[in-house]
């Protein structure tokens, strides 16, 4: 069995632009170090969609161009619906991404854009035909 491994946030600063102690730091469940990663780490499509996977939190951290990566940001949503906040506008817009995240939660709606809002298979989800009682 694996042995719990504590992470100290001096560990963290210290290794603020290591990619691998950020990995091993996000497999066992320390995704914080992420808050002293590099820009350069926070940009990086691999380690963001690791992070994301484990905690969806994680995307809170990513950089812009990651925030507007549809791959990133619908991992990040399966894991945690609420993280669509931190979704650029284009994903807050786009439909696998609404479809997830008011699969999980209807709350999600006031996140998303009046435009994916408006689409017919949304509005089903949001909208469910009532049954007619006899």
């Amino acid at each position: 069995m694996e042995e719990e491994k504590e992470y100290q946030i001096e560990d963290a600063e210290a290794h603020s632009n290591d990619k691998k102690f950020m990995i091993d730091a996000i497999a066992h469940k320390a995704s914080w170090v992420l808050a002293y990663a590099s820009d350069k780490l926070l940009a990086d499509k691999e380690l963001m969609l690791k992070a994301v996977k484990v905690d969806g939190q994680a995307l809170y951290y990513a950089s812009q161009e990651l925030r507007n990566d549809k791959e990133v940001v619908l991992e990040a949503v399966k894991n945690k619906w609420l993280i669509i906040k931190y979704a650029s506008k284009s994903l807050r817009s786009d439909k696998d991404i609404a479809m997830e995240v008011l699969k999980q939660n209807k709350e999600a709606r006031i996140y998303l854009t009046d435009e994916i809002l408006k689409d017919k298979d949304i509005d089903l989800i949001l909208n469910p035909p009532q049954e007619e009682s006899a």
